[in-house]
């Protein structure tokens, strides 16, 4: 028997095999309205997939889930978290479901796909290639660094998919060369580019032996040709066993004759031009601002920067 007052349309049977996602109409304060007809049941937090599955029942049976919401499901490093739609990628002629949150991108035949956690996404690879169309260089290291690292994808099949002739090609082949499967969290990827748009000679994890050979630390790069490491501090260094772990560390390096210089996430966005001149100093070179203009631009044209942002958030306004 239904519940009263609740109006549920003959979409039910489309309802997910959990019974938390429905398709209809529902007037019962138990269910969360998604979008137009979909709905979740409430009173309960839900993971990403759980959403998906409910998206799911709007969508063609082979469709699938890309770009940052696939990258989301397979727990990559994201760029700057904003508002965004849920990205899904159909064959043209397939059915078009207009939803209010829903980005779809339409192609001539089926991309390559999987199903992960009972939802179908895009394939590693092709969901960088997604992504590459919206996203700066910064964004897409982060995300291209991290399926390296989770062994996703490897830089074959990276190079493989940007071979072709598709929207998001060029940009995904611009970065390829700036990826590094040890970077061992995002931020570390930040401050990798930012040493390879200033031509700053660097080696990831690089280890430090002391004079007779004995390991002493494994920093997150170092300044080839120096004694000087530098590295990314997060707020986590702070609590009080690593902090003491970090001390004894620098202690370390400091008798090894080793400099660590760390950097916070504000110091990389702001403070780009000091970390420059300080290594160029290093170096033994002179300044050039055009290491640092290429910085800023990186900056500028990623989610990290207001005009990436507004260029990603019109076009998905403007496509939805």
């Amino acid at each position: 028997m239904r519940p009263p007052h609740a109006h549920v349309s003959r979409m039910e049977a489309s309802a997910g095999s959990e019974g938390r996602a429905f398709r209809g109409h529902r007037r019962l304060a138990s269910w969360r309205r998604l979008s137009y007809g979909l709905y979740l049941e409430d009173g309960q937090p839900y993971a990403l997939v759980d959403q998906l599955r409910a998206w799911s029942l709007v969508l063609p049976a082979r469709a699938a889930f890309t770009h940052l919401t696939a990258a989301e499901v397979r727990g990559w490093w994201l760029p700057q978290t904003i508002p965004h739609p849920v990205f899904a990628a159909l064959r043209q002629g397939d059915p078009f479901p207009h939803r209010a949150g829903l980005y779809v991108s339409r192609h001539p035949s089926r991309v390559p796909s999987e199903r992960v956690s009972n939802v179908r996404l895009t394939t590693p690879p092709e969901t960088m290639l997604a992504a590459a169309r919206d996203l700066g260089v910064l964004d897409l290291v982060l995300m291209g660094d991290s399926a390296l690292r989770l062994g996703h994808c490897t830089i074959d099949e990276l190079v493989e998919t940007a071979a072709q002739r598709r929207r998001g090609a060029p940009m995904l082949r611009r970065i390829i060369g700036l990826l590094d499967k040890r970077s061992e969290s995002p931020w570390e990827s930040v401050m990798r580019v930012l040493h390879l748009a200033a031509d700053i000679p660097i080696e990831p994890q690089h280890e430090v032996l002391d004079h007779w050979g004995r390991f002493v630390a494994r920093g997150d790069l170092w300044i080839v040709g120096t004694n000087r490491l530098h590295e990314f501090d997060g707020g986590v260094h702070r609590e009080p066993d690593i902090q003491r772990r970090d001390l004894t560390r620098d202690r370390r390096l400091i008798e090894a004759n080793w400099q660590r210089f760390g950097f916070t996430k504000a110091q990389l966005m702001n403070e780009g031009a000091s970390i420059i001149a300080s290594t160029d100093r290093l170096l033994g070179r002179s300044w050039d601002p055009e290491r640092l203009r290429r910085w800023n631009a990186l900056i500028a044209n990623s989610m990290f920067g207001r005009p990436g942002r507004a260029r990603a958030l019109c076009h998905w306004r403007s496509a939805r």
